[in-house]
Parts: structure tokens; C-alpha cells; sequence
């Protein structure tokens, strides 16, 4: 009786693991960590909901993988440790792909660029090219990508750099600088300010990889491999079907994806 007992208490014990286990796989979430404090990327709205193009984004790839899928916030500093504790599966809050991160996380392939883009008051003619720029004075916030790029890109201009892009915007409103070059996001926000409106975008997008990394794309951690490949995937159905354009549209007057 005590060897039955113990027979069925295993096979009742095997079987409630087996449906826990189907269970799981069945209604198995893929959980996303995002910052929720960069808008208009991810910001949590009055009422507490998570929102913006990030948080779009997410759910659009979500539908295109056929997951469910769960939001987690975590601080900026804290993201890449929460991942790789297993707090969430995936990073979607406009982390840069650069060579440092990859030391620790993998990456899918980019799901927006963010280019550098220059401006000029209307009226004047200034012209984006080593040429045309030489001698001339360009605005730029310090210590970012921009700076880097603008000085390793453009070696005979001048450059000034500001501790804020508040206090670069001042100056070349002010006159006190010829251009201003900023990431493309901040500058059309300050192009749609009341004190841009006497400016004007100028020249192309510039997406050097060498100064700007490879683009935005969604952290995982590493070996992930299967995950990954589903994300890529469905970067590229969303994309395809125009999903990704209604989205970028709602938020942006450009293709954010860029080249």
C-alpha cells in the first residue's frame, strides 16, 4: 500500500509539473523593459499608462510575433543589470547600439536612427559641406555623439560647445554662431519652438556610423539567439506592412528609420 501510495503520489506529481510546465508555455509572456522617461519615445501619460513611439513600437512587434507581452520600467542607469537579472526579456527604450553595450548584451537590428542634423537662421546661406563650412562657427551641446561628429567630420569649421543645448540654441538665435547641429529629434523640437521658428533645418541627415553607432535597436541578452531572431523578424514585417510608417507618422514629420 505505502509503495502504491508513493507510485500515485509520484505520477500526480509528474503530471502537475507536466501541466505547469505546458501552462507556462503556453501563456508565456515576452516581458519588455522600458525607461518610461523619455518622451516622446516612452513616458507614462497622466493616468500612469506607459506611452510614445517606443511603447508603440513594442506592441507592434508583439502583434507581429503573436506574443503576449508585459511592460516593466526601470531606471536608465539600472536597465542593462535589470535584463541581465531577468527582470524583463528585452530592452525597447531607444538604447544606442554602440560597442561598449554589445560587450555585455546583445542587440536586434535597429528600429530607428537618430541622425545629426544642422540648422540656419532663414534668410542666410549657409550650406552643409567641409567646403562650404570652413572658417565658419557651428554650435554643438558638449561631451555628445554630435560634438564628436561635427569636429571629426567637418575639420575646418570652428566648433563651440555648450554644457546645455538650451544655452547652444540661445547663442545661435543670439547670432553669436553661424550654424547649430543637433541630434535630429532635439533640433526639430527646437525648430517648432517659438524662438526656432527663425531657423530653419538645413542639408541632409547624417547617420555616420563610425561617430553615431549602428542605430537604436532592442537590448537581449546574450545567446538569446531564438528571440532575436523573431524581433529582426518582426522589425521587418512591421516595416513592410507600413505598421512601422503609421506609427513613425504619429509621432515624427520624417522617417525616423533612416537609410
Amino acid at each position: 500500500m505505502k509503495k502504491m501510495t508513493t507510485l500515485l503520489t509520484a505520477l500526480y506529481l509528474g503530471v502537475m509539473c507536466f501541466g505547469i510546465s505546458a501552462g507556462a508555455n503556453a501563456g508565456e509572456k515576452i516581458r519588455l523593459g522600458t525607461e518610461g522617461a523619455y518622451a516622446p519615445f516612452n513616458s507614462v501619460d497622466p493616468s500612469g499608462k506607459l506611452v510614445g513611439f517606443d511603447i508603440e513600437i513594442g506592441e507592434a512587434l508583439c502583434a507581429a510575433m503573436n506574443a503576449e507581452c508585459e511592460w516593466v520600467t526601470s531606471d536608465w542607469d539600472g536597465i542593462i543589470p535589470a535584463l541581465l537579472a531577468k527582470k524583463f526579456d528585452a530592452i525597447i527604450a531607444s538604447m544606442s547600439i554602440t560597442d561598449e553595450r554589445k560587450k555585455k548584451i546583445d542587440f536586434t537590428s535597429k528600429y530607428y536612427t537618430s541622425p545629426v542634423k544642422f540648422a540656419r537662421m532663414k534668410g542666410s546661406s549657409f550650406e552643409i559641406s567641409a567646403d562650404k563650412l570652413k572658417g565658419k562657427l557651428i554650435a554643438v551641446q558638449s561631451s555628445t555623439v554630435t560634438e564628436n561628429f561635427v569636429r571629426g567630420t567637418f575639420p575646418k569649421a570652428k566648433v563651440k560647445a555648450y554644457k546645455t543645448q538650451e544655452e547652444a540654441n540661445l547663442d545661435f538665435i543670439a547670432g553669436r554662431v553661424d550654424v547649430i547641429a543637433a541630434d535630429s529629434f532635439v533640433l526639430y523640437d527646437f525648430l517648432e519652438s517659438k524662438q526656432g521658428k527663425q531657423a530653419e533645418a538645413v542639408g541632409p541627415d547624417f547617420d555616420d556610423v563610425k561617430y553615431l553607432g549602428e542605430g537604436i535597436g532592442i537590448g537581449i541578452r546574450k545567446g538569446e539567439s531564438d528571440l532575436q531572431a523573431k524581433l529582426n523578424a518582426a522589425i521587418k514585417k512591421i516595416r513592410e506592412d507600413g505598421t512601422y510608417k503609421k506609427i513613425n507618422d504619429k509621432y515624427f514629420k520624417f522617417d525616423v528609420f533612416g537609410s
